[in-house]
């Protein structure tokens, strides 16, 4: 009986129902560089950096739990890396949407993506995209591959209207609550 019990509590520990396993992973503060003088922001955006969900997250967070903030006017640079050791991943920013697309959509905002966005790129690819966020709202930071982002592989982008500087900050534990909040 015993055995079983431990059995169990493994169990729900490598499936993340442990209490442990469910904290969200700290904010890594170098993800982030500001320049106030040009007003860009630069984020590191690193597909598959730990293995949480299978390796579908961004920054070892999914299902939007990270947000990164910026304001509005502001110049965004994406350096993505794909340090998944298996699949292949990519990003865009798209609108907040229900439901979540399946496959890679139109970008919120012109060059806010990716090369090969359905198909990925491989295992330690990289790729840089930059654009103005010069529409106040809330978007997604989105894996265009098929069915990576409806598994979970997306976080929140807000370009805001009231903040003055960008920031990154945990959206909660990462949980299912829904593309539109």
């Amino acid at each position: 009986m015993r055995r079983v019990s431990w059995l169990i509590a493994g169990a729900m520990l490598l499936s993340g129902r442990a209490g442990l396993a469910q904290t969200p992973p700290a904010i890594d503060c170098n993800w982030l560089t500001v320049d106030t003088t040009t007003k860009t922001a630069t984020f590191q955006l690193i597909a598959g950096l730990t293995g949480l969900n299978g390796a579908l997250n961004f920054n070892g967070f999914k299902d939007g739990g990270l947000t990164f903030t910026v304001p509005v006017s502001w110049n965004v640079v994406m350096d993505f890396t794909n340090h998944d050791g298996m699949l292949p991943h990519s990003a865009e920013v798209i609108d907040s949407v229900k439901p979540l697309p399946a496959q890679p959509v139109d970008p919120a905002f012109p060059r806010a993506q990716t090369v090969r966005l359905a198909e990925g790129l491989a295992p330690e690819q990289k790729d840089s995209f930059r654009f103005v966020a010069n529409k106040a709202g809330s978007y997604l930071i989105f894996c265009g591959v098929p069915g990576h982002g409806l598994a979970g592989m997306w976080i929140r982008f807000k370009v805001s209207a009231t903040d003055k500087r960008p920031t990154m900050s945990s959206t909660g534990a990462g949980g299912r609550g829904g593309a539109g909040r």
